[in-house]
């Protein structure tokens, strides 16, 4: 199998000077060129694909569109790849209209306990977990033979890297995904090996030339300090 984990474009709750709190916003203007430029290059390096799953949050659904229409594949939304904290501990989604806050705390640093405690039955870093990996392992059993994009949100990307990696709750490395960055795992039939094999990670250069034209100056495509 060979898994495409991209990381949606830019969205206005990535912005700097974003103060609205956790909104399942969709993409800014830079965003969604950013989308349309991943699916005119992506083709040049993946030229067919069997599946492309998407999360069910705004800015990864618009990012999918342009991939979807260039590979003519229906878009499969998946709530497991939602960004962390938009799901319950039990991994059913918040309604997207009234999405809980996160709380004063990074992940990593109380991984046991839920990212938005002010909402009661909020997943924590681990709950996420556990979703992002049954995604990945039902993958293996569905789609074994098959190349497949899914288009999430950067904690999914890292999350996924913990899965295949098999790193404990106690993170000690980030592993950040600039928007539509694009990472490349294999699922390697191997019975003495690894399973996965990492091909790349951080993918960028469809990006090239593309500057913001919103009068916020050019973009440098660094990681907010959010992974949403």
């Amino acid at each position: 199998m060979h898994l495409y984990l991209i990381r949606h474009g830019e969205s206005f709750v990535n912005l700097k000077d974003w103060n609205k709190g956790n909104l399942d916003e969709g993409l800014t203007p830079l965003g969604r060129r950013q989308a349309e430029a991943l699916a005119a290059w992506l083709p040049q390096e993946v030229p067919h694909i069997d599946v492309l799953y998407a999360s069910t949050m705004r800015r990864a659904l618009e990012t999918a569109a342009p991939l979807a229409q260039t590979y003519h594949k229906p878009i499969i939304a998946d709530d497991r790849l939602r960004e962390v904290g938009n799901n319950r501990l039990d991994h059913t989604p918040w309604p997207s209209d009234d999405l809980p806050n996160y709380g004063p705390f990074w992940g990593s640093e109380r991984p046991f306990e839920a990212i938005t405690p002010e909402r009661e039955s909020g997943e924590s870093l681990m709950h996420f977990r556990v979703r992002v990996g049954q995604f990945i392992e039902n993958l293996i059993e569905k789609h074994r033979d098959e190349v497949i994009i899914a288009v999430c949100h950067g904690g999914v990307i890292e999350l996924a890297f913990d899965h295949m990696f098999n790193i404990g709750p106690f993170r000690r490395c980030e592993v950040w995904s600039k928007n539509t960055g694009v990472a490349y795992f294999e699922y390697v039939e191997h019975p003495l090996r690894e399973a996965w094999r990492l091909h790349f990670h951080g993918r960028v250069e469809h990006l090239q030339g593309i500057d913001r034209t919103d009068g916020r100056g050019p973009d440098t495509y660094d990681a907010r300090k959010t992974k949403s």
